[in-house]
Order: C-alpha cells, then sequence, then structure tokens
C-alpha cells in the first residue's frame, strides 16, 4: 500500500505532537517539517528521522497534505499557498483570523478539488464521541471551558484560544440556524478578552449558555444538556458522560423518577484520532470529520461575540 506523503509546517508545542502521531502512522510518510527556528526544525525532524526545513515551500512538490500548526496569523498564507499548489490541508483552529480569508480558501479548495479539515480537536475526544448517541434535540446547554492561566495562546482573545471549541460542538449537536448572540467579556491579563461569556439563540428553541476563561484558578471542561426527559453531563477532562433520564419506574433517589447512569469512556487520543481522520479523508477523497465551512461557521459566531464585547468596552469608556 503506497503510504501517503505528509508534511507538518511550524513545530512549536503542538506541531510537535502531529509530527510524533504521523510518524508513527503505518500508512503515512512523514516526509518533513518545517519551522522559522532552525533548531528547532532540526530538533523534531530527528526525533521522528525525518527532514528539517525552514521555508515551508520547500515542502512543496514533496508531499501530498500538510497540517498547518503556525501561529493563528499565519494560517491563511501558508494554507493558501499549499491549495494552490494542489496539497490537502489540515488547519487548526481557528481556521483564520477573518471571515473574508476562510471564505477565500474555501473557495480555492472548492475550485481546485481539495481537502480542508479544520483542527476542532474535542470534535474526537471521546467522551464527545460517545456523547452524540444519547443527545436528541437539547433546549438549554451550559458549557464551562475554565483554564489557569498559560501564556501560550494569549496571542488571540479567549473566545478564539478557549471558546470556540465549545461553540463548534454545540452547534454540530443542535444542528439548527443560529438567530442571535448576546455575549459580555473582557482582557484582565492581556490586551485581548480574557474571560467571556455568550448567549446563542437557536432557530429550533434551544439556548446555549457558553462561558471561556483563562484566569481561573481551576481547569474545567464541561457541558450540560437538558432535553425532553433527559440530563446530560459531560466532563471532557475525566471524559465522564452522567445521564439522567425520565423512568416512571423509579420512586426514589436524588430525583424521583429518573434513573441516574455515570459512563466513564474508554480512554483515548482524541489527536490522533483527528489526524488519522484527516490521513483518511485524503487517501479516500471525502469528506472530513470537521470541514473548511464548519470551521468558518465557528469562527464567524467566535468573532462576532469578540466584535460586541470590543463595542461594549469601547462604550463603557466613553460613557
Amino acid at each position: 500500500m503506497e503510504k501517503l506523503k505528509i508534511g507538518v509546517v511550524g513545530v512549536g508545542y503542538l506541531g510537535e505532537f502531529h509530527a510524533e502521531k504521523y510518524s508513527r502512522m503505518h500508512d503515512v510518510h512523514l516526509v518533513g517539517v518545517a519551522d522559522i527556528n532552525r533548531q528547532r526544525a532540526d530538533t523534531i525532524a530527528k526525533m521522528f528521522h525525518t527532514r528539517s526545513f525552514t521555508h515551508y515551500e520547500d515542502l512543496i512538490g514533496k508531499v501530498d497534505a500538510v497540517s498547518i500548526v503556525v501561529p493563528t496569523p499565519y494560517h491563511y498564507p501558508v494554507s493558501k499557498c499549499f491549495l494552490e499548489n494542489d496539497i490537502d490541508v489540515m488547519i487548526e483552529k481557528p481556521m483564520t483570523t477573518t471571515l473574508q480569508e476562510a471564505d477565500d480558501l474555501i473557495a480555492v479548495a472548492e475550485a481546485k478539488g481539495h481537502i480542508i479539515q479544520v483542527g476542532h480537536l474535542e470534535r474526537f475526544n471521546p467522551a464527545v464521541v460517545a456523547l452524540k448517541n444519547y443527545v436528541n434535540t437539547p433546549m438549554f446547554i451550559e458549557s464551562h471551558r475554565l483554564s489557569v492561566f498559560k501564556p501560550r495562546g494569549t496571542d488571540v482573545d479567549v473566545v478564539l484560544d478557549l471558546m470556540i471549541h465549545d461553540i463548534d460542538i454545540i452547534m454540530s449537536l443542535v444542528n439548527a440556524k443560529l438567530n442571535s448572540i448576546k455575549a459580555a467579556g473582557i482582557p484582565v491579563v492581556t490586551e485581548y478578552g480574557d474571560i467571556a461569556n455568550a448567549r446563542l439563540e437557536f432557530a429550533n428553541g434551544c439556548i446555549a449558555n457558553v462561558t471561556a476563561s483563562r484566569i481561573s484558578m481551576k481547569n474545567e471542561r464541561k457541558i450540560r444538556l437538558f432535553q425532553k426527559g433527559a440530563y446530560l453531563s459531560v466532563d471532557f477532562a475525566n471524559r465522564e458522560i452522567t445521564i439522567i433520564r425520565q423512568n416512571g419506574k423509579s420512586t426514589t433517589g436524588i430525583i424521583p423518577g429518573m434513573d441516574i447512569n455515570q459512563l466513564n469512556v474508554t480512554q483515548g487520543d482524541a489527536l490522533e484520532a483527528e489526524l488519522k481522520s484527516f490521513v483518511h479523508a485524503v487517501k479516500h477523497r471525502m469528506m472530513p470529520e470537521v470541514t473548511g465551512k464548519m470551521g468558518r461557521e465557528a469562527l464567524k459566531v467566535a468573532l462576532s461575540i469578540i466584535e460586541q464585547n470590543r463595542q461594549t468596552r469601547k462604550q463603557f469608556l466613553e460613557s
């Protein structure tokens, strides 16, 4: 079986893991890694027995597909370069910094018949995968994604850094038109927003309350969904799902008339699953799990929240 030739552009913290996962796949040949930091590129290349490059353009003509794990402002020019040279791309989230950039990448990919997969990693979290078996038209959703402060990722708003994960998951589960967004958020220790909350109202009546913070005293990644006859709670970090469902026979317990079940989801490697999904889509010319259009829709919501927060802060300072 011919191996798929893949490269990784950007081998910082996350890019190193991309290179590691590809290097272990039996149907992939990790052709090389590219990074403007020559020492870093050489170190990672040696670690995973591949070639190093300081110019990502040097991978053109050598690979079938690439993972793009550079800082967000560079997602667009790097991705467009590869797409225009007939190479499929896996772009880390957020897809781009603007909707215009996202639209352009999607147009180029569609015109040339190429694949864009966007790195919304939580879609491949075993708890999220298992959750889909129990979700049935949720009408209220509440999510919290809290993190202790880390300098990595603070070059963008917390909405693009953290909240966009839950935006993507919620939109995939609700599967209805988003009617309105009401947001609040402020910068605390960086020049961008560090804590944000948004209320998403969907056409089918579902309401989602989404909170993200990177100045928390603890790490927490949870989502709760309420639907007719059931309440679902998911702990992403511990990969646990609590299911509380209606049962007319039950007259005891914490909630009378309801059965409570705790599921411990089998441990798995979400990044490995994500990259294997990308490889499969490229090899079989299939629609990826998270398409460019899906990444674009999550970005659209995230940018709307950021703009609302910016306008609110501006009005407050001017009052």
